[in-house]
């Protein structure tokens, strides 16, 4: 950690509200982007998607809930894994609590992955999740939302994840696909984020990002190696660097 200036309160406060000016012009621009977003054009879901759920088979305009908005997480989870991705559990724990709060505003939240549903339900009750979790392992869901990939596609080394912006890093990947249905009963999707445009939905990486250490990843062999699943930390090693630095 750099060494800081250590000044009065008043000095501390005119040096914040410089800092506040800059905090504004960003949130005004975040506005400006959100509006941007709003404004995208749609494209209709033509293809009946059907996904394997707890309790059989649901269709994509099941997973609605009746609600005319729908965000679909995709967690990381393939067929022949144990575990879900320790980061988009990271996410998932984040947003396992907000599910009644986007209902209240017309919005279903659901994740979807391509591991068998029993695998689904056996780590979602190990992390004492409560959200709506469908296999989508018998349809072309996660390859044609690109966050799944053939070995064929990597093979290539021409890169579609991200819009093709950014290289495979392996065959499954992280995103985030928003659907809206009409009252007619019509699909469409309007957005999809991936790769650092999921950042901003992480609250835990938010709340690092306003302390001095920040998320401090800097030196590690990649910026998420210390995640672990929510159950894997070491309690007495947390509590020692919580209260001794």
């Amino acid at each position: 950690m750099q060494q800081h200036q250590i000044v009065s309160r008043e000095q501390w406060l005119a040096a914040r509200k410089a800092h506040l000016a800059h905090e504004k012009e960003f949130s005004q621009a975040r506005e400006r982007l959100a509006e941007e977003r709003r404004q995208l054009p749609w494209v209709k879901v033509d293809k009946n998607y059907v996904f394997d759920g707890p309790n059989g088979k649901v269709t994509l305009g099941d997973l609605f809930r009746g609600r005319p908005q729908l965000v679909v997480q995709h967690v990381m989870f393939a067929p022949d894994w144990d575990a879900a991705c320790k980061s988009c559990s990271f996410w998932a724990d984040g947003f396992e609590r907000m599910v009644p709060h986007l209902a209240a505003r017309d919005t279903t939240m659901v994740a979807v992955s391509l591991a068998p549903v029993i695998k689904l339900e056996a780590f979602k009750k190990r992390m004492g999740w409560t959200f709506d979790w469908v296999s989508s392992g018998s349809n072309d869901f996660n390859y044609d939302y690109e966050v799944t990939f053939t070995r064929e596609q990597i093979d290539k080394g021409v890169p579609k994840y991200n819009f093709g912006t950014t290289p495979f890093y392996g065959p499954e990947l992280p995103g985030i696909s928003v659907f809206y249905r009409n009252e007619a009963g019509e699909i469409f999707h309007t957005y999809s984020c991936f790769a650092r445009g999921l950042d901003m939905m992480n609250a835990a990486y938010q709340y690092l990002d306003l302390t001095p250490l920040g998320r401090h990843e800097e030196g590690l062999p990649y910026p998420m190696d210390w995640v672990r699943l929510r159950d894997q930390y070491e309690p007495e090693a947390t509590k020692a660097s919580c209260c001794h630095g």
